[in-house]
């Protein structure tokens, strides 16, 4: 039984018996987890951002708790999203990057995905995977997903539906999300056709056209919009379980490229920023005329419609027994138009290319985390405490009365977040990633040892930072401290499995030890 359930036991007792389970799963608070795509540290206003404007993320802040030392669990999306479901870090995770089962076919032409559905779809999690949405639909409550699931083909074992989720609507393929206005998305186990023609991403502008004229740019803007589509699925499970206790799992694909959004916010963007120079789709996705203003307006619309959630949860009455977390996958990219140093997206950490999204560094895996619950957490509040995405399994166990599964690895953040002086502390944090050269990552208080290259050319690197003195990561001191490089190898020694599938394997990484030769 959670901790908050007991005071709700001993009250359900003087009850009738046929009304006690009742009484206690009504008590039982909503969860909503939102996990934005590729949203750097620094580009909510709460987190410090200056140019792009959030305020009811920022509102979840003031009323809520802020994170200042939340990680990802990976820093790409499949494993990140792997990691947050099933509560293991990358030492003990199955997915431990991205993987697009290229086995299958071309899995990359957007054409023959939509021709043939067996091309979509990543590497799936193995059968009797263990999810925190199936722990909670265990629990009673309602599970529901919006957004990009990326952990399993739409013929496998390995979908929302099958892995704890009562309703699915969205992507099932991370590599579909690359354009917001798709010929279909899923709802469940089935395609939902959308009125949209068929335009694949990475198309350029027509030959002969003028990057200046907005007209040149019309073949990326569709009839309908994915996301418009998904926030109302969204409004109407919330809706239909106004009534129980309900778990939304809402993926948002924002704001990973390409930069398309709604034209009222580009417009709104367009009038702040003035002229910039157009993206012409040099590094990936689509072009676009307005860039910045895209961008920004991406994050907008994100907020935008958390703050029609947070009041369709005041209407029904039910925005006192939930709780909000919002967060986001990995740190900031570096392609498709996105401009990281523009809105210097990772501050006060580096979001550029090689430390932003991919990479192992601060930068790429250090994430905006804040966390409302009217009545529990305090509001205006802010924690430290060291976590990662894969504590959710133990803290949603501890708030919904499940048991945490055998072989996870997070720690409950629920005395956190009722500013409780009981909170256990990670002894460690561990990342491991095979690919950008292969990387892997161990945190101990302040101290963070790093290395690079482990798949590459290049000589592997041996860094190690102290967080609180270097927390940009400038200044490699690990020659000075032999002890910490030690210490570090230790726990890497001791908890790290070898991976199952052969494209997590990192050449030098032999026998639990890690090795230059």
């Amino acid at each position: 039984m959670s901790l908050l359930a007991v005071g709700t036991f001993f009250f359900s007792c003087k009850d009738n018996p046929e009304n006690k389970q009742t009484t206690e799963k009504s008590t039982k608070p909503n969860i909503i987890y939102i996990l934005a795509d590729d949203l750097g540290y620094a580009e909510v206003g709460a987190y410090g951002q200056d140019k792009i404007e959030t305020p009811n993320i920022d509102a979840l802040a003031k009323n809520g708790m802020l994170f200042t030392q939340h990680y990802s669990s990976a820093p790409v999306c499949a494993p990140a999203r792997y990691m947050l479901m099933t509560g293991k870090h990358a030492g003990h995770a199955y997915v431990r990057g991205n993987s697009e089962w290229g086995e299958r076919g071309d899995v990359w032409d957007y054409k023959a995905m939509a021709k043939d559905s067996v091309l979509e779809g990543q590497r799936p999690m193995p059968e009797g995977t263990v999810t925190l949405a199936a722990k909670l639909k265990e629990t009673g409550y309602a599970t529901g997903m919006i957004g990009k699931w990326g952990l399993g083909a739409p013929n496998t074992q390995s979908i929302p539906n099958e892995m704890g989720f009562d309703f699915f609507l969205g992507y099932n393929c991370q590599r579909q999300a690359h354009t917001y206005y798709p010929l279909f998305l899923y709802k469940n186990r089935n395609r939902l056709h959308l009125a949209n023609d068929t335009v694949a991403p990475n198309t350029k502008l027509p030959k002969g056209a003028d990057p200046k004229d907005s007209e040149s740019y019309s073949d990326f803007t569709l009839n309908e919009y994915s996301p418009d589509i998904m926030f109302q699925g969204m409004t109407d499970f919330v809706e239909e379980n106004k009534n129980r206790p309900f778990f939304m799992y809402w993926a948002s694909p924002i704001p990973h490229v390409a930069l398309q959004a709604p034209k009222r916010w580009v417009d709104y963007y367009i009038e702040k920023f003035g002229d910039e120079e157009p993206y012409l789709g040099d590094r990936g996705y689509f072009p676009h005329k307005n860039p910045h203003a895209a961008y920004a307006a991406m994050v907008s619309y994100l907020d935008e419609n958390i703050g029609k959630l947070v009041k369709q949860l005041k209407d029904l009455g039910i925005y006192d027994n939930t709780l909000i977390v919002f967060t986001s996958d990995n740190g900031p990219t570096f392609n498709g138009g996105s401009d990281s140093e523009f809105f210097d997206s990772a501050k006060p950490f580096q979001g550029k290319k090689g430390r932003g999204k991919g990479f192992l560094y601060e930068g790429g895996i250090r994430v905006p985390m804040i966390a409302s619950w009217p009545g529990k957490i305090n509001p205006g509040s802010k924690s430290d405490h060291v976590s990662a995405h894969y504590d959710m399994m133990a803290t949603f166990a501890d708030i919904a009365g499940y048991e945490t599964p055998e072989n996870t690895d997070g720690l409950s953040l629920l005395p956190t977040l009722l500013s409780q002086d009981n909170q256990q502390e990670h002894e460690f944090m561990y990342w491991e990633f095979p690919s950008s050269g292969g990387q892997v990552a161990i945190r101990m208080g302040d101290w963070k040892v790093l290395r690079r290259n482990l798949k590459s050319k290049e000589k592997p690197t041996l860094e190690l930072y102290n967080l609180k003195d270097d927390p940009t990561e400038t200044t490699n001191v690990a020659d000075a401290h032999p002890e910490v490089i030690k210490k570090a190898a230790e726990i890497f020694s001791r908890e790290r499995e070898a991976p199952e599938l052969e494209g997590f394997k990192i050449p030098l990484i032999k026998n639990g030890l890690l090795t230059n030769k």
